[in-house]
């Protein structure tokens, strides 16, 4: 019926806003997520455009170690928590598919997820070109071809021979398959980020801020898409949570910062 808006066309919806998102060379922001609370905090600061969770902070907060050792099944179920917690866009850390990227995507998308993080975790560029390829097909069998693919090239966190060549090869083969975007996690500096826009196009990379990077303000100016954040939103959080602690052991008490949630 006309006029009737589905869940699919909603989820393709925010999956278009997402990737204006990226494309807009205002650089955007998110700053992870690991579940419902932390949701409704970043929703509720005003400027937050869109979601992230983080699958490191999602395995820690049950127990996990990270690396695929939380079920996909409960990695699934955080993260539809995490939808039902905001009316923004989500995009998820689903590492490396576990198992079956395309899959796993299908799954993600049937609670609401309209982008992802996927690794590479340095397979064979065919191999991981095709993982690229199967999950932009299964994300528009879906009804969500605007699907943003944050294809993830682990040539840093795996120590590749020469991680900045390796990042431009298999970005540009990710890109060609069909991915959006693509994610070089790494303290990277200006020099290798230019590099990497200059392979890519702007609006093409994904960093992630770390301690050293350049500034948010220089990231934009190099034509860098999106800024996250991983793990360390929630290691800030319990940083201050530890902090507490100490406080408390010291006769003292609750911060004068410490602000009201809804």
């Amino acid at each position: 019926m006309l006029g009737v808006m589905t869940s699919e066309t909603s989820t393709a919806s925010l999956a278009t806003s997402l990737l204006g998102l990226h494309r807009d060379p205002a650089l955007l922001t998110v700053v992870n997520v690991w579940d419902s609370i932390s949701a409704t905090v970043v929703t509720d600061i005003p400027g937050t455009l869109a979601l992230a969770s983080a699958s490191h902070s999602i395995a820690a907060s049950r127990g996990y170690e990270d690396g695929e050792k939380i079920p996909v099944d409960e990695m699934i179920e955080e993260v539809r928590r995490i939808v039902a917690a905001t009316s923004l866009p989500v995009t998820a850390d689903l590492e490396g598919g576990y198992g079956d990227a395309a899959e796993t995507v299908r799954k993600a998308i049937g609670v609401g997820v309209v982008g992802a993080n996927i690794e590479d975790q340095l397979k064979p560029l065919a191999e991981a070109a095709a993982q690229v390829e199967a999950v932009m097909a299964a994300a528009a069998a879906e009804g969500v071809p605007d699907f943003v693919l944050n294809a993830r090239t682990d040539a840093f966190v795996k120590g590749a021979d020469n991680p900045l060549q390796e990042a431009v090869t298999r970005g540009k083969a990710f890109l060609d398959a069909g991915a959006p975007v693509v994610f070089v996690p790494a303290p990277l500096d200006e020099e290798a980020v230019a590099t990497l826009v200059d392979a890519f196009g702007p609006q093409r990379l994904t960093t992630i801020g770390l301690p050293g990077t350049p500034s948010l303000a220089r990231l934009e100016e190099l034509g860098v898409a999106r800024v996250s954040y991983g793990p360390m939103s929630q290691r800030v959080a319990l940083t201050a949570l530890a902090e507490l602690v100490e406080a408390v052991h010291a006769g003292g008490g609750v911060p004068d910062t410490m602000r009201p949630l809804n």
